[in-house]
C-alpha cells in the first residue's frame, strides 16, 4: 500500500540546540494512527513538522493530497464569528451575492466549487452537537470546547486526505469527547493523532510510541498496546536477570581464574628458589607463563565485557516505570468526621444551585457539560470567588490544584518549593518525601523551570500533599490535561497514597474510574 504519509530522514533540533530528531523515518497509510509519548518526546513538534509549520534542518516529508492540522489550542479572536472560525464567511457572503443577481467574477471565485457549504456546514455542526450554535455568534460566547469542536469543524469543511489532530479531547465534555470519538471511528482518510485520552486512543487502528526519536507500531488500539508492551516488558526483565546472572558468572570465572595464576606464579617462584631447572629453564618457563596468563587474562576480560555490554542492551528494553509511593499519615481523615459543607449554594457566575455533605475520606467526582459551572464551583469552595447565594463550610485544611498546574515558583528548585509550602520541616524529610515522589539526590535540585511535562506534575503534587497544614480535602480541575500517560499513572498512585477526602473535576472517565470513586455528582 502507498504510504499516504511519509517522513524520511527527518533531522530537527530548536533554535538553542535542543536536539528533537535525528534521522527519523516514518511511513503510514489510510486509517485512523495514535501517536502517544512522554511530554517532551516530540510529539506535538513532529505534527508541526507534517503540517508545515516548522521546517526541518533535513530530511523529506511527503503527504499524499491536503493537510489539516488542529493544534492542542487553537485559538481566535473574542471578535471573530461562528462563521470566520469556520472559514466560510467569506463563501456565504458571495453565495448571498450571487443568489441575489451579482455576476461579478471574484463572487464565483471565492465560491469555488464550495456551492453546498451551508448543507454541509449544518450537517457537521449537528454532527458535533453544535447546531444551536448561529454563524454570527462571536467567540467570546462560546466555551473552550465548542471552540475546539468548531475548530475541528473548519479542518473537516476543507476535505482532507490526511487529518493532524493534537490531543483534540482536552477540555470538552463526555458528550462532546463521544461525539468526536465517532467521528474519527469513521474516517475514511489518513488520520494521526496526538493524544493520552486512552478512550479516544482505543478507537485507533495501531498506535505509535514515541520514545528517544524513533516511533514503534503496536497494531489495535490502547489497550492492544498495553497487552503487547506487558508482554515485551516482561521479556525484557527476563533479559536483565539472565544478563545480570551471566555477568556474575564471568566475574567468578575472573577471579577464579586470576587465583589458578596466582597458585602456577608461586609454583614458579618456588621451584626457582629451590632451584630445581636451570636457569635457561627457568627463564623460558617464566616467559611462557606470563604469555599464557596474558591471553587467559584477556579471554575473561572480554567475556565480562560482552556480558556488560548484553546487560546495558537488556536494560535499554526496560521502561523505568517506577511508582510515586508515599506515605501522608497527616492527611488521614476519620470516618464520619465532616469535611465539607454546602448549603443551596449558588455559584457567582451560572446557573447552578447545590447542596454537598461530605464526610470521611470521600473520593468525589464532579462531571457535567462545559459551563455548567464546576471549575466556578471549586473557586467557590476555595474562597477565592465569592457564592451568590447560599453557605460554604470547609472544617478541614484544603488545597486546590487549578487546571494551569501554576503552584511551582520557576525560580526555585523543586526542594526550594517544597521549603516554601512547607517550611517546618527539616531539608533531611523533605529530601526523603521527594524521593518516594522520583525525586532522588540532585534531581531535587533541579530548577522549576527545567523540568519536563512530567517532572512538573511530579513536583506540583509534592507541593501539593506535603503543604503545610497538611490538605485533608482536595479540589482538582482536570487535572489529567495535557498530561502525558505516564504522568496520568503516577498521578492517580499519588491520589491512591492521600487518605484525606478529595472532589476531582474531570471528563476523562478511564482517570475517573481508576481512582475508584466512593461517589459521582452530575451537575
Amino acid at each position: 500500500m502507498r504510504a499516504s504519509l511519509s517522513v524520511n530522514d527527518l533531522s530537527f533540533t530548536w533554535p538553542d540546540g535542543s536536539p528533537v530528531f535525528s534521522g527519523l523515518d516514518l511511513g503510514m497509510g489510510p486509517g485512523r494512527h495514535g501517536l502517544i509519548g512522554l511530554n517532551g518526546s516530540g510529539k506535538s513538534t513532529l505534527l508541526r513538522l507534517i503540517a508545515g509549520e516548522l521546517t526541518p534542518q533535513s530530511g523529506t516529508i511527503g503527504v499524499d493530497g491536503a493537510v489539516a492540522y488542529l493544534p492542542q489550542d487553537p485559538g481566535a479572536d473574542p471578535s471573530q464569528t461562528v462563521a470566520e472560525v469556520l472559514g466560510i464567511a467569506g463563501t456565504l457572503a458571495a453565495l448571498a451575492r450571487v443568489e441575489g443577481g451579482s455576476t461579478a467574477v471574484d463572487d464565483f471565485d471565492a465560491i469555488g466549487d464550495r456551492w453546498d457549504i451551508a448543507e454541509r456546514t449544518a450537517a457537521e455542526l449537528a454532527r458535533l452537537g453544535l447546531g444551536h450554535l448561529g454563524l454570527d455568534r462571536t467567540v467570546a460566547s462560546v466555551s473552550g470546547g465548542e471552540l475546539v469542536l468548531l475548530s475541528l469543524v473548519a479542518r473537516l469543511l476543507t476535505r482532507p486526505s490526511v487529518l493532524l489532530l493534537d490531543e483534540p479531547t482536552n477540555n470538552l465534555d463526555a458528550g462532546a469527547r463521544h461525539r468526536l470519538i465517532d467521528i474519527v471511528a469513521s474516517w475514511k482518510g489518513t488520520l494521526l493523532v496526538v493524544s493520552h485520552d486512552r478512550q479516544l486512543l482505543n478507537a485507533m487502528d495501531d498506535i505509535g510510541s514515541l520514545r528517544d526519536g524513533s516511533v514503534r507500531w503496536y497494531g489495535g488500539g490502547y489497550d492492544d498496546y498495553e497487552a503487547a508492551v506487558a508482554v515485551e516488558q516482561e521479556a525484557a526483565e527476563r533479559a536483565v536477570r539472565a544478563a545480570e546472572s551471566d555477568l556474575r558468572a564471568q566475574r567468578r570465572d575472573r577471579i577464579e581464574a586470576e587465583s589458578v595464576l596466582a597458585t602456577r606464579r608461586k609454583q614458579g617462584e618456588k621451584a626457582w628458589v629451590e632451584k630445581r631447572m636451570p636457569k635457561i629453564a627457568m627463564g623460558n618457563y617464566k616467559r611462557r607463563a606470563q604469555v599464557s596468563a596474558g591471553k587467559l587474562r584477556g579471554v575473561h576480560d572480554d567475556r565480562v565485557e560482552d556480558a556488560t555490554a548484553r546487560l546495558a542492551e537488556a536494560e535499554e528494553l526496560v521502561h523505568d516505570d517506577r511508582e510515586i509511593r508515599v506515605d501522608l499519615p497527616h492527611t488521614v481523615v476519620p470516618s464520619g468526621r465532616d469535611v465539607l459543607m454546602l448549603d443551596a449554594v449558588r455559584p457567582a457566575y451560572g446557573d447552578l444551585t447545590i447542596d454537598l455533605d461530605v464526610r470521611g475520606p470521600e473520593r468525589i467526582g464532579l462531571t457535567g457539560p462545559n459551563g455548567s459551572g464546576k471549575t466556578t464551583l471549586l473557586r467557590t469552595i476555595t474562597g477565592e470567588l465569592e457564592p451568590a447565594d447560599g453557605t460554604v463550610r470547609a472544617y478541614v485544611p484544603l488545597r486546590y490544584l487549578p487546571q494551569r498546574m501554576d503552584l511551582l515558583d520557576g525560580a526555585l528548585t523543586v526542594a526550594e518549593n517544597v521549603a516554601r509550602i512547607a517550611p517546618g520541616t527539616t531539608e533531611n524529610e523533605r529530601r526523603a518525601q521527594l524521593a518516594r515522589f522520583l525525586f532522588r539526590g540532585r534531581a531535587a535540585d533541579q530548577p522549576a523551570t527545567t523540568l519536563s511535562g512530567g517532572e512538573r506534575l511530579r513536583a506540583t503534587l509534592a507541593c501539593l500533599l506535603l503543604a503545610e497544614p497538611a490538605p485533608q480535602l482536595l479540589l482538582l480541575d482536570e487535572p489529567t490535561n495535557n498530561l502525558d500517560l505516564p504522568s496520568i499513572q503516577h498521578l492517580v498512585e499519588a491520589l491512591e497514597s492521600y487518605r484525606g477526602a478529595f472532589l476531582v473535576v474531570s471528563h476523562d472517565e478511564r482517570f475517573l474510574d481508576d481512582l475508584e470513586l466512593t461517589r459521582r455528582i452530575h451537575v
